[in-house]
């Protein structure tokens, strides 16, 4: 009996230590935490409106220009072989029944091909425009990053959020906006680079 009474005893001292300790090392991690968070609040951030620096970087809107133009030239070129081949079906169907039906199969067969390149000359056109959009943002966006880097070590800045709907920001206090600051010296660094490297 007396052995029973000890051993209760000696786990209950067990549990006391362990709880103490156990309590001293959530002290310690909450210290911690709060040490943590009290350095975080000597971080210097800003924001940009992600939107607002790609639209109005004067880079960005030349080169998207030339996408555009290159566009419509495509689309130009796609509607006259589009208008082309039209008028060799409508002469076709008007001169198609002087053939005879050996003739007729094979124009029927060349006509059928000639649509088949066309659909493939027009989805070769639209691939090539869309590389080229997919490469200006990703030139862009690496312009626009390696140009906030300087910026945040300019403006003692340890983080520089990008704002955008939807994103993982919320608010932000307006003093807080460097959107134009950052769009000005992006176009300002644009517009003094040597004409080979602004391309």
């Amino acid at each position: 009996m007396k052995k029973g009474l000890k051993f209760i005893g000696v786990l209950g001292l067990a549990s006391v230590l362990f709880y103490a300790c156990d309590q001293k090392t959530a002290e310690n991690q909450s210290a911690a935490t709060s040490e943590t968070a009290a350095s975080s609040g000597d971080y210097k951030i800003a924001y940009v409106y992600t939107d607002s620096v790609i639209n109005k970087y004067d880079y960005f809107i030349k080169k998207s220009e030339e996408l555009t133009d290159k566009g419509k030239k495509f689309e130009g070129d796609l509607q006259s072989r589009a208008r082309g081949f039209e008028q060799e079906v409508s002469n076709f169907q008007q001169s198609g029944g002087n053939m005879t039906p050996n003739q007729q199969r094979a124009k029927q067969e060349e006509l059928m091909k000639k649509e088949q390149n066309l659909v493939t000359y027009r989805d070769n056109l639209m691939q090539e425009l869309s590389v080229d959009e997919a490469n200006l943002y990703n030139e862009v966006y690496e312009k626009v990053q390696n140009y906030l880097k300087g910026y945040a070590e300019a403006e003692g800045l340890d983080l520089v959020l990008s704002y955008t709907r939807g994103g993982s920001v919320w608010y932000g206090k307006e003093s807080l906006d460097v959107t134009k600051s950052v769009i000005d010296g992006l176009n300002k660094e644009y517009g003094q680079a040597p004409a080979d490297t602004a391309k």
